[in-house]
């Protein structure tokens, strides 16, 4: 049976704090190591306010200084934001730290709006452009250093960081095969493309030094509870936070409702309704179902689970009973 891996963006709660949310998001990742997860990551998305990972490296050394097992990464880095040398450094520094235990998922797209872009690198507005080349860049930071190598990443040469692409169309599926790496599909709040870009990655796969066979992550909302009903209450958070994102207006992440009735119009509910297809909503049962069913669509080596859930205990119980289909699943 495959791996579960968490995906996580430091929720920002409506009335609480950024402190809350990293004590929140690190408690998370000790429960999900106990639980068996494989990978706990966190998401780069600036000027959003009910999002804390905006720092993520720092973020991810937080939860790795509070866990032991769990491979802790990016999902992803936002390379356009970013220098290669620098993403080197911080990388090779967690790396160094917390040796064996860090992935490095790379994003092409800003994670931002426009003027933010402009603010976070105020002349490389274009750089999603030169993705393919930043990639390669940082790659060359992370091999042995020659002699005669001008620029060093210190720490970082030398070191095994493995490097995935992220995406949610086919540019990246396509690029991750051609450089014969892992891939990550947004189908979590992406999945138009989805199956598409599945094909043309493993169709296109070219093996290399980092990975002799495609390999699939494939992100999944899972919002569980111990009934349906109160599952489906639950998922009303994150509806009304795609609600907010699609009127441009993002917020912190609001209380969940009775009923999504009256808030949306029917053309947003169409929207959301896409946009969220690729998630999972009710009791174990229902869990279980969903998730074997996407699996067996999809072919995926690896499901990364993403649950935006108000409430802190509830999202813990809605990650154990995820971890509890999961050895459910294996054993069938």
């Amino acid at each position: 049976m495959i791996e579960f891996s968490v995906l996580d963006l430091s929720p920002i709660v409506q009335g609480g704090s950024a402190a809350e949310s990293f004590h929140n998001t690190r408690d998370l990742a000790q429960h999900a190591e106990r639980w068996g997860y494989r990978r706990y990551w966190l998401a780069e998305h600036h000027n959003m306010r009910g999002i804390a990972s905006a720092a993520t490296s720092l973020v991810m050394s937080h939860v790795a200084a509070g866990t032991s097992t769990i491979r802790v990464g990016a999902g992803g880095i936002m390379l356009p934001n970013h220098s290669p040398l620098v993403i080197a450094e911080q990388f090779g520094t967690l790396e160094s730290l917390y040796p064996g235990r860090i992935d490095l998922g790379l994003g092409r797209a800003p994670g931002t709006d426009q003027r933010t872009a402009r603010a976070l690198r105020r002349n490389q507005i274009d750089s999603a452009d030169t993705f393919p080349q930043d990639v390669l860049e940082l790659q060359s930071y992370f091999r042995p250093a020659q002699a005669e190598q001008a620029v060093q990443a210190v720490p970082g040469a030398g070191l095994n960081v493995p490097l995935w692409l992220l995406g949610s169309s086919m540019f990246s599926a396509q690029l991750a095969a051609e450089m014969g790496l892992p891939f990550v599909f947004a189908s979590h709040f992406a999945p138009g493309y989805l199956m598409s870009a599945i094909e043309i990655y493993r169709s296109r796969f070219q093996p290399s030094a980092a990975l002799e066979q495609p390999y699939v992550m494939l992100g999944v909302g899972v919002f569980a509870a111990d009934d349906d009903a109160t599952a489906h209450r639950l998922f009303t958070s994150v509806q009304q936070q795609f609600l907010s994102l699609v009127r441009g207006t993002p917020g912190q992440l609001k209380p969940p409702v009775d009923s999504m009735d009256g808030l949306w119009s029917p053309s947003e509910q169409q929207h959301i309704e896409r946009s969220l297809a690729c998630s999972m909503v009710g009791a174990a049962p229902t869990i279980k179902d969903g998730l074997r069913a996407f699996i067996a669509q999809t072919g995926a080596d690896e499901l990364i689970v993403t649950a935006q859930i108000f409430d802190h205990a509830a999202r813990l119980r809605s990650y154990e009973i995820a971890a509890q289909v999961r050895e459910q699943l294996r054993c069938e």
